[in-house]
C-alpha cells in the first residue's frame, strides 16, 4: 500500500532510504529573520529519527534558527532520470558543543571518505553548533509511482 504524501511511514522507503544514505546535500530551507526565505545546502547526517547538520556556532543561521524554527530539507538525485526527491518539514533545534560532533564526523566520512581524517583534523577542538530537525512531515516524489501533485491530479 502506498503512503500518502507528509506520512512519515514515508522516511522508511526504499528512495528515502536512498537519499538518506546519499552523498548529495540537503538543502535547509529556513525564513531569515526579516522574514524573507533562505536556502542552504550543507552536508547532513540521518540518525534514523533526526536529520542533522554541524554549523560554526556563529553562522547568522542560527540566529535565524532561534527566532524561527520552521524549517524544511529536501534532498535529491536529480543528475540522473527518473529523479529522486525526498522532502521533509519540521522544527530545528539548535545545540552549542565543545568539539566537533560525532553526526558531522559520519557526515565527512560518507562525504569525504578516506579524506575524512584530514579535513576533521582541522576542525578539532573547535566548537560547533549541531543543528537538527525531527521530521513532522516527509514526502517523497520518484516520478515513478510517486509524481509532483500538479501532474498527478
Amino acid at each position: 500500500m502506498s503512503r500518502q504524501q507528509g506520512d512519515l511511514e514515508l522516511l522508511g522507503d526504499p528512495v528515502a532510504a536512498e537519499l538518506l544514505g546519499s552523498r548529495q546535500p540537503a538543502h535547509l530551507a529556513y525564513t531569515w529573520t526579516d522574514g524573507s526565505p533562505r536556502v542552504v545546502p550543507l552536508w547532513f547526517h540521518w540518525t534514523g529519527e533526526q536529520i542533522t547538520f554541524g554549523s560554526p556556532p556563529h553562522a547568522p543561521k542560527l540566529a535565524a534558527l532561534a527566532a524561527n524554527p520552521r524549517v524544511a530539507v529536501t534532498i535529491d538525485q536529480s543528475a540522473t532520470w527518473p529523479y529522486h526527491v525526498l522532502m521533509l518539514r519540521g522544527d530545528a533545534t539548535v545545540e552549542m558543543c565543545d568539539d566537533v560532533t560525532p553526526e558531522y564526523e559520519a557526515s565527512a566520512h560518507r562525504y569525504f571518505g578516506d579524506e575524512a581524517d584530514a579535513w576533521l583534523g582541522q576542525l578539532r577542538g573547535r566548537p560547533m553548533a549541531r543543528v537538527s530537525v525531527t521530521p513532522t512531515w516527509a514526502a517523497i516524489i520518484d516520478f515513478e509511482s510517486r509524481l509532483p501533485s500538479a501532474l498527478s491530479a
